[in-house]
């Protein structure tokens, strides 16, 4: 049998050649893009690499042995990263997050985070500071992390029964390590970790009682994903998608009826809902509510490409400016110019569009190099 060839990569340049002023306007502190979105929070994938390999993320088949994962030289420098984060503030971001790949995998990452951490917006306040991680290492990572100065973390945990959540990490980890590992990390300080399941199918469908029961005598806020068609690895079809709808139907129907909370702000993925008791939970309906219209999200991946768009197949190489011989104050001003000049020419909506005729089918950049 021929082997499927799936391109992790786009194999053509990305980059744009831009015409900078000879002399660079200063940023205004606010950035809008072509359906007047700003532009507020920044997730940045530090590494394509991880430790787990989930089947709707990063499957064995693809990611084995064999697979050609970016050499170090092509990874952002932390130093390069924190010049990039103060080019996106400087446009009005406000929130970071850490991805991956798997982020606690990445040497020193608690140096980079303490690094962020002395960054301010532009109104003086702190940056929202966030990672999202596995939890495999986390419990050993934690009191690090914390004294780094991150402020939240979210864990992707897509089961609790152990024979299930090992046949998705597909790695056979098992999943009392991570539980020991959130345990560690509220100990340590973090208050409002973030437990996000990704429901698929045939696959962790009977996991979505067991994990709201458990998690609703936690601190922590469980939400719940719609199995999404992000990359090309993930075999992805319309059939293996629970609708959140359908997942709250079968919360009330165990006796878990929910009410709706108003959101926090505009642009959160997740709508937030209520058990009786007073227990939050999330629902993240990229597929059947799509929330594109109020979208401030960018992505950096892990060799310094920006991504305006989750489903995005084409990046914009920020690398280039980073490494040229310039003064690092004029390297921030031309990173600054870049960026506005994309978002200010962004008009994705993809989970509108998904399924029409504009949205022409092409090879999306994978999750573990642009992050989720």
């Amino acid at each position: 049998m021929s082997e499927k060839f799936i391109p992790i990569f786009e194999q053509t340049p990305a980059s744009k050649i831009w015409d900078f002023p000879l002399h660079l306007p200063p940023s205004s502190g606010q950035l809008f893009d072509r359906l007047h979105r700003p532009l507020k929070d920044l997730r940045i994938s530090v590494t394509d690499r991880c430790n787990f390999r989930c089947t709707y993320c990063m499957p064995k088949e693809v990611f084995n042995t064999q697979f050609q994962y970016l050499p170090h030289s092509s990874l952002l420098s932390f130093e390069e990263i924190v010049r990039i984060a103060k080019a996106f503030i400087a446009h009005g971001v406000t929130k970071i997050r850490l991805t991956g790949g798997e982020p606690l995998l990445r040497k020193n990452i608690e140096e980079l985070i303490r690094m962020l951490s002395q960054l301010r917006c532009a109104n003086g306040e702190p940056l929202d500071l966030t990672l999202t991680t596995n939890g495999a290492l986390l419990g050993r990572k934690a009191q690090a992390l914390k004294d780094a100065g991150l402020n939240r973390i979210t864990v992707s945990l897509d089961a609790l029964d152990d024979a299930i959540f090992k046949q998705m990490n597909d790695v056979d980890f098992p999943v009392s390590e991570v539980l020991d590992s959130i345990n560690q990390a509220h100990a340590v300080g973090f208050k409002s970790i973030k437990i996000n399941m990704v429901v698929k199918a045939g696959v962790n469908e009977q996991e979505i009682l067991p994990m709201a029961r458990y998690f609703k005598q936690t601190p922590h806020t469980l939400r719940f994903i719609e199995f999404m068609d992000v990359g090309s690895s993930n075999g992805w079809r319309m059939d293996d998608v629970i609708s959140s709808a359908e997942i709250r139907q079968r919360l009330t129907k165990a006796g878990l009826a929910l009410s709706p909370l108003e959101a926090q702000n505009r642009s959160d993925t997740a709508s937030r809902w209520r058990h009786a008791d007073g227990a939050e939970v999330g629902f993240i309906s990229s597929v059947t509510q799509a929330f594109c219209h109020d979208c401030s999200r960018a992505r950096i991946s892990t060799e310094g490409k920006l991504y305006t768009c989750l489903f995005a197949s084409e990046g914009y190489d920020l690398r280039t400016l980073l490494r040229e011989q310039n003064e690092q104050a004029e390297q921030i001003a031309r990173i600054e110019y870049a960026i506005a000049s994309i978002w200010q020419q962004r008009s994705d909506r993809y989970s509108e569009i998904r399924g029409s005729a504009q949205a022409v089918a092409k090879s999306k950049i994978e999750m573990s190099y642009i992050g989720g």
